[in-house]
This record gives C-alpha cells, structure tokens and sequence, in this order.
C-alpha cells in the first residue's frame, strides 16, 4: 500500500499507539486481516469474530514481519489501540484512497457483479496498472483491504459493492467514493432480506447517488435493457452513459450468437467505433457483463478495438464461476457452485444446454439461500427451466429447497428418470460416477453455503483416476 508511518495512521483512525517505540516507521506492505497472508512491513487488523480472535495472533504476526497490530486492545507488542476496528478500517481506506488521485470505479447489481468486475479489470490494465476486489469480497471489511493494497502506481481501483440492506452501499461508497459507478441489474439475490424487487432497487441506486456531478467527471453506467436500473437515470447528477441490446444504448451488442462451445460472440458497438468480440467465458449471459465492461472502458479512454481485444482475450479470474474443465475421458465438468440466484441459475442452465449440443447435459443443482417467501416459486421455476430446456438430466441436491426443484421438474413433464432427487453431494457423487459416460456435460450449481464445490471436485478427481465408467 501507499507508505504511511504509524503516527499518521493512529492519528487517521483515531488510536493510541501502545508499545511502539518509534511511531516514524512506516507501513510498506499490505494491510491483511488473515495472519497467514502478512507480509515484512504490513499490518495485521484483528477482529473479534465468533471462533477466531485475531488479537490472539498478534506475537505470531510480528514475528512474521508486521509492523503493528490495528485491534481494540493491548496485546504486548506494537499496536494501534481503536474503539470500533471496522470503523478505522475504513478511515485508513478512505484517506489512502483521497491520497491515491486514481479512478475509482465501483460497481453493484444482484448477479453478475463478480464477473463483470473481473472483466473490468482485465480490460483496464491495458491502459494502466489496476487494482481490484479479490474474488467477491465486496462487504464492509473486504472493501476497504481491497482499497489499501493499491499502490502510487495505481490509475484505477476497481471495487466491487455488495448489499444485503438500505444503506449499505451508500456506507461503502462514503469508504471509497467513485468518479464512476455501474448497476447492472436489479434481480431477486437477497429477496428475502430486502423484502422487494422495488427495495433491491433503492439499494443498488445508492450508488448512482453517490457519483459526483457531469460536471466533476462523475458517469453512471447503467443498464439500458433493465427498467429498474434504467429508472435511477433520476437519481444521480452524474453523466448517463446506457449499455445494453436495446438500440438506444450507447454501447451495444450486435449480432449475438454463441459458438459450437457455448462461448458469446458478438459485435461490439460504442461511441467512438465498432469492433467484433468472441469471448473465451461461456454463456450469453456474459454478453451483458461485457458491455458493461466496455461502457467502463470507452468512458476511460480506450477504442472499441482495445476493448474489444481485451474482452476477447479475457477470462475467468474467480474460482467456481462457470469453471469449465474437460476430463481425459472427454465429460466435461462445470463447476458453477461459487453462488446462485433465479437469475444466475438461468444463465447457467442455459449455458450449459448451448455447451452441450450433442451430447447428454447434467445439472447439478442445490439450493438458492436468502429467497424469503419467494423460495419455493424460484425453485419450481428452476426445475421447470431445466425440462424446457431439454436439460438430459436434473440432480437435485439437499433437502426442502431440493424437492422443490425436483417437483418442479415433475410438474413441467419430467416423470421418467431424467430428474431425481438426492440427499447430500456424496449422493450425488455416487449416482454421477455410476452413470457418466464420455462426452456428457456437467453443471455444478448452488449457493455456496451448500458446498456443492466438493461434488465438482470429486469428478474431476474420479476422472484423473480414470475411473469413469465407460458404456
């Protein structure tokens, strides 16, 4: 991170230095949470959570090189003593991100953000050395450890801005306020917490809110293909700049198809120019993510054939979204199991059925968390899905949430063995190595409480044994 001595930083959050005999030493590597990921020169943030006290590891910490601890007590060896730890996170990642002068750019929606993000990035870093959020930690801790880690050399910091709340993004974009903000859809993730599409959306258009005027720089990407998002044009003061499939967007895709590999292509419309992309993701659902990605980018600067370029050579930076690994016996496994959502579970159903012409489709799934009363409707509508779409066969996984996938299978016209229901991965584990035969297509996909990681894991790991069944 950008240099800081211990005296700035304490006098940032507002702390006591304890056992610090010269607070001019100054902070160089990054600021971790995780002791094992402490570098010469970082330091360590200890949070009290409900197994682990991070305090406990502050003599292991130091020892490994960390200048000091930033925690809410003594703890014997150098320390920043705070009253809230998480409130002087977040006062270190906004002064180090007033003192940076790069491009903030922070990005929400209800599916797609990790992605979207990851493809930012990759085009981004083209122009000019870019940070940002690892995987998807986009909360009120992950947020601001992403923030520290830039550097003097850093140009753009790219955040990804989770929200399970009102009020929540308006937090973090008061953490790391940006020049640029973009919404890509407002779904039904969360609906049980939030109550209501209507509420998904006041949340997600905090961050339009927060961007500064037309006039300071400030530009709203927003989805020209979702009326929710396209609504918060309303709420901001900042430049509008819509992205989408409908004619008016000012970046647009033409031409959309997928190949014989499921993989998007299509041409690339922006303001300055037009350019082809056949993108190395699966699944027409990346289409979307990729405009947006080149609506960040034209708004940066870049031509419609950098971005085009950098879309087509990008790919997938975070595990367990549409990870797609093929077997020596030629069976195919998805591993999608990272999160799901009604509409990430679509997406991913009907990229895997475009993946699988020709060949038989599996779809692993579990369950869909923190759906609320909704819960039983989406899942039906899920199982549904998969017969309509000629899915070869539906495994559902796990308990209530999993019957009702398979009922709504049942109910659609699936009677016969094309969909059934089993009790746990390892059940599902033990059907699929009895039943796989080379060639066919595996989809692995739920929410990530469930684990169903572990089942795509295990495929692959059967089939490096070479133990498929042949027949």
């Amino acid at each position: 991170m950008i240099a800081l001595s211990l005296a700035e930083i304490a006098e940032v959050v507002g702390g006591q230095t304890h056992d610090i005999p010269d607070p001019s030493v100054q902070v160089t590597a990054p600021v971790v949470r995780d002791s094992r990921e402490v570098q010469p020169g970082g330091l360590f943030v200890a949070f009290v959570g409900e197994r682990v006290d991070g305090h406990d590891f502050a003599r292991q910490v130091v020892a490994a090189g960390a200048v000091a601890v930033l925690g809410s007590r003594p703890v014997g060896v150098p320390a920043i003593v705070v009253d809230d730890v998480q409130a002087a996170l977040g006062a270190l990642a906004r002064h180090v991100v007033r003192r940076l002068g790069a491009t903030l750019v922070a990005l929400t929606g209800s599916a797609g953000k990790t992605s979207t993000k990851d493809l930012i990035a990759q085009v981004l870093r083209r122009k000019a050395p870019t940070v940002f959020t690892p995987g998807s930690l986009n909360n009120e801790i992950g947020l601001p450890l992403t923030a520290l880690s830039a550097t003097e050399e850093t140009r753009f910091l790219v955040l990804e801005m989770g929200a399970r709340g009102i009020g929540h993004i308006r937090y973090l974009a008061e953490l790391t306020p940006p020049r640029i903000g973009l919404v890509l859809n407002v779904g039904t993730a969360h609906i049980g917490e939030f109550g209501g599409r209507e509420q998904i959306a006041q949340a997600k258009g905090e961050l339009v809110e927060a961007l500064p005027s037309a006039q300071d720089g400030g530009a709203a990407i927003l989805n020209a293909d979702d009326p929710l998002v396209r609504a918060m044009a309303s709420r901001t003061k900042a430049k509008v700049v819509l992205f989408g499939e409908a004619d008016e967007a000012d970046v647009r895709a033409e031409n959309v198809r997928l190949t014989d590999t499921g993989q998007p292509a299509f041409r690339l419309h922006t303001p300055s120019g037009a350019s082809d992309v056949t993108m190395r993701l699966y699944g027409e659902h990346h289409v979307s993510n990729a405009l947006a990605a080149a609506a960040v980018a034209h708004e940066l600067g870049m031509s419609a054939e950098e971005i085009a370029t950098a879309l087509s050579e990008a790919d997938s930076l975070s595990r367990w979204r549409m990870e797609v690994t093929e077997r020596p016996d030629g069976v195919t496994i998805v591993n999608d199991a990272y999160n799901a959502n009604p509409e990430s579970m679509r997406a991913a159903l009907r990229a895997l059925v475009a993946m699988g012409r020709g060949r038989r489709t599996w779809a692993v799934l579990g369950k869909m968390a923190e759906l609320g009363d909704e819960a039983l409707a989406e899942h039906d509508a899920v199982g549904r899905l998969a017969v309509r779409l000629n899915v070869s066969k539906l495994v559902a996984v796990g308990g209530r949430e999993a019957s009702w996938l398979q009922l709504g299978a049942y109910n659609e016209g699936s009677w016969g063995e094309e969909s059934v229901h089993v009790s746990d991965a390892q059940a599902a584990v033990d059907l699929l190595r009895s039943e796989l035969r080379p060639g066919d297509v595996v989809l692995v996909k739920a929410s990530r409480s469930v684990g169903l990681e572990s089942v795509a894991q295990a495929l692959l790991a059967t089939g490096a044994e070479g133990e498929v069944a042949a027949r």
